[in-house]
């Protein structure tokens, strides 16, 4: 189908998801936030991080061994995730473009690194599926806006379209550095692209 071509959340029984199997993650799409982690060296323990669409969980889980027991840990999705899967994560149930960020907040002033995979419901339309990941993108970087403390970092995943360089300059205004990458877990078939900002200028 057409929309498959477009993200990569259908599960495949490839080596990365045999990988993260092994390894106890909920989803293959954790490897994606290594190889960003291991390129943009994202996180330090005891930050606060948020991740917006966390289900079903995986990021949280490996930002969880990078932040350690003294982290923080909030994800915000549709739907609600198992519970004990993320040891010590507050997980908001709700819409991320109706969302108020002091409701992820909560009783933390800022987070230091906020991270989103969201991706769209596919119709198959490649423009209309791209324009909606560019809405997710830039809720995403308003979030982020809103609620990085200085010097934090930022992860976005966005269906590459024909406003992926202004989108990359909208986060380079905000950032001291603006990145995009395509990790080489994502599907080779697949759009989807990452665009990182780290050192959030406040």
């Amino acid at each position: 189908m057409a929309s498959n071509k477009l993200d990569d959340r259908s599960t495949r029984h490839d080596r990365f998801h045999a990988k993260a199997k092994k390894h106890g993650f909920l989803a293959r799409a954790v490897w994606k936030l290594g190889e960003l982690d291991d390129k943009f060296k994202l996180f330090a323990p005891g930050q606060r991080v948020l991740d917006l669409g966390c289900a079903p969980g995986s990021w949280l889980q490996y930002a969880r061994g990078k932040v350690g027991a003294k982290g923080v840990l909030v994800g915000l999705d549709r739907a609600e995730l198992d519970a004990g899967e993320v040891a010590g994560a507050r997980v908001v149930v709700g819409d991320v473009l109706a969302i108020d960020p002091a409701v992820l907040l909560g009783a933390n002033a800022q987070f230091d690194v906020v991270l989103s995979d969201m991706a769209p419901d596919t119709s198959g339309i490649r423009s209309m599926d791209q324009a909606r990941s560019e809405a997710l993108f830039e809720r995403a970087l308003e979030i982020a806006t809103l609620t990085l403390a200085p010097g934090g970092n930022f992860v976005g995943k966005i269906f590459q379209g024909p406003d992926f360089k202004k989108l990359i300059e909208e986060v380079r205004k905000r950032f001291a550095v603006a990145k995009s990458a395509k990790p080489e877990s994502s599907r080779q078939i697949s759009i989807e692209q990452y665009i990182v900002g780290t050192g959030f200028k406040g």
